[in-house]
């Protein structure tokens, strides 16, 4: 297919489950300012090749000014993935710049069976410093809806607590660095559908869990919410607004910071009433 076709498809065949929720995400949660430099990370997945393609049209139409770079870490991808992911940044005219690293070497070392978090993080203080040497202050990760409400369920049965996957957060260890996630409100389907219709595939990272050679909570949590929809088709999208609709006169207990509270010490202050 021809790119002028797909990028055209992305607003206007697509637009409305695509590059409107994109742009809605932008301004609800102010995530893109006049003079930003965004680096947009490119992991050769399908979701960052549409958020590179979607900062495209983006940076065409804008309004204000800002900058816009394209990176990759190569964490040790095999020499076919990589050639894919240049086949398809050159086929999707998308300027990259590679950069190498050890990361799943390191990142199997040291989590064993369970390399995904010590992955993550290596790779997201990577992503950052690249950035930096580049001139950006913002990263953009190409997190999408399927990927915050399936966090929400992680975090809840198999770790206890409820934490979501934020739309933009400050660096804790990158002063002046911030992360934004501008396909939050971005259905993984559609993503899916698009890449279809703009007829190339995307590889993948080539990682043990990645091919199904090791057990994901993320893949398990996923068939999950797809059994659910079965019987009630909005529970994805209830999931994502009870990030929204946090009570905490009904929360036996929530943090502020490191500061752990209990509605037992704010229960003469706070408005509870007997729910029968």
């Amino acid at each position: 297919m021809e790119l002028k076709e797909i990028e055209r498809s992305i607003i206007k065949k697509y637009r409305t489950k695509l590059y409107a929720p994109f742009i809605h995400a932008l301004q609800e949660y102010d995530m893109l300012k006049e003079g930003d430099k965004v680096a947009v990370c490119m992991s050769g997945g399908k979701d960052s090749f549409l958020m590179a393609k979607l900062f495209q049209e983006l940076h065409k139409h804008s309004d204000f000014p800002f900058e816009v770079v394209y990176i990759c870490m190569n964490p040790g991808f095999n020499e076919e993935n990589l050639v894919k992911l240049k086949e398809n940044c050159e086929y999707l005219n998308i300027p990259i710049v590679i950069k190498e690293s050890d990361i799943f070497r390191v990142a199997k070392k040291v989590g064993g069976d369970h390399p995904c978090y010590m992955c993550a993080r290596m790779r997201r203080g990577f992503l950052y410093e690249f950035a930096r040497s580049l001139g950006c202050n913002k990263i953009a990760l190409g997190h999408h809806f399927n990927d915050v409400i399936e966090t929400v369920l992680i975090n809840v049965l198999y770790g206890g607590k409820y934490n979501t996957m934020m739309p933009k957060l400050h660096s804790t260890n990158f002063e002046g660095m911030e992360l934004i996630r501008p396909m939050c409100l971005i259905k993984e389907k559609d993503i899916i559908n698009w890449m279809h219709f703009s007829e190339f595939s995307a590889m993948s990272c080539g990682c043990p869990v990645a091919s199904c050679e090791l057990s994901s909570k993320r893949r398990e949590v996923k068939e999950l919410i797809k059994n659910l929809k079965k019987d009630f088709e909005d529970v994805d999208i209830n999931i994502y607004r009870s990030a929204e609709n946090v009570n905490l006169n009904a929360c036996l207990a929530w943090k502020i910071g490191d500061k752990k509270e209990k509605f037992s010490d704010y229960y003469d202050k706070l408005d509870i009433e007997d729910d029968e």
